[in-house]
This record gives structure tokens, C-alpha cells and sequence, in this order.
């Protein structure tokens, strides 16, 4: 769901709190974890998220802690966070590349949004169906494999008959 598009500049880390509130609203529960840019860990935004128990990914602020096991597994949640973070950013990456995103040449404010829109659809659609095709012909496969296997099973205990072995 595209939560707000602006033609002017603004600051993005303003809109963080609604769009939790509006992942709150749609799924009755509170994200586990954000994974944001540094320019959305705003005192106001760590603050609402801390209240919340919601995580979210960057370094933590102070002094780092002296515990050596705390602050690897701090750095494995770091780590693991920036892969989501970098998955995301690749999607939105793809968009502009692939699908022209960053080059949208309609004229009108409402046309130029339902662009956008129709090519995230697109791109939910085409990820819904590799899942989809690709579970369909994974179960194809096992099929063929298990009529395969009873069918070699029976050509050689054919075969086995025709020859007097038995």
C-alpha cells in the first residue's frame, strides 16, 4: 500500500508514526521491528516505537555496551536488519529500473499516481505468481517423479517376469 505521495519535498521521517498507526489499524497489532533509514530515527519516532516494543534498526544510542555476547548478538540483529532493509530497497530499486518509475511522463498529479500504483500492483502480482507457479510446479514435479519411479518399479518387475526371474 503506498501510504503518501508528495510532488514537493518534505521530510519523510514525519510520516512514520501514521504509517504505524495505519499497520496498527489494518492487522490489530503493532510491527515487531522498522526497518528505516537513519533520517527516520527521530527522537519522537525511536520514543513512539520504544512505547510500542517495536524495534527499530540501526545502531542503539549511548555507550556501547561491555558485555562481548550483548554486542554480537546486537550486531547480528543489525546485520539481519539491513538485509530486510536491503531487500526493500531493491524492490523499490527495481521499480524505477524495470518498471520506470523514475521516469513517469503523464501530465496530470491523479494519472501519474495511478501509474505508480498500477506498476506496484504489477510487481505484487508477478511475485504472487512466481510463488504460486513455482509451487504448482514443484507439486507437478513430485508427481511425475512418484509416477516415474512407480513406472520403472513396474517395467522391471515386468521385465523381471518376461525373463523366467522372478
Amino acid at each position: 500500500m503506498i501510504h503518501r505521495i508528495e510532488w514537493d519535498n518534505f521530510n519523510e521521517s514525519l510520516d512514520l508514526i501514521g504509517q504505524i498507526k495505519e499497520y496498527h489499524r489494518l492487522f490489530g497489532c503493532w510491527p515487531e521491528s522498522v526497518h528505516a533509514d537513519r533520517i527516520y530515527r527521530t527522537r519522537e519516532n525511536m520514543r513512539f516505537c520504544k512505547d510500542r516494543g517495536i524495534r527499530i534498526s540501526g545502531r542503539k544510542l549511548g555507550r556501547p555496551f561491555e558485555d562481548p555476547a550483548v554486542m554480537k548478538a546486537l550486531r547480528q540483529q543489525r546485520y539481519e536488519d539491513e538485509r530486510i532493509r536491503n531487500a526493500i530497497e531493491g524492490k523499490i530499486g527495481e521499480g524505477k529500473r524495470r518498471y520506470s518509475t523514475d521516469r513517469v511522463m503523464t501530465k496530470l498529479r491523479e494519472t501519474s499516481e495511478t501509474v505508480i500504483s498500477m506498476v506496484y500492483l504489477v510487481m505484487n502480482l508477478e511475485r504472487l505468481l512466481r510463488e504460486g507457479a513455482s509451487s504448482y510446479l514443484m507439486r507437478i514435479y513430485h508427481s511425475l517423479k512418484a509416477c516415474l519411479l512407480l513406472d520403472v518399479l513396474w517395467v522391471k518387475l515386468d521385465w523381471s517376469g518376461m525373463h523366467g526371474r522372478g
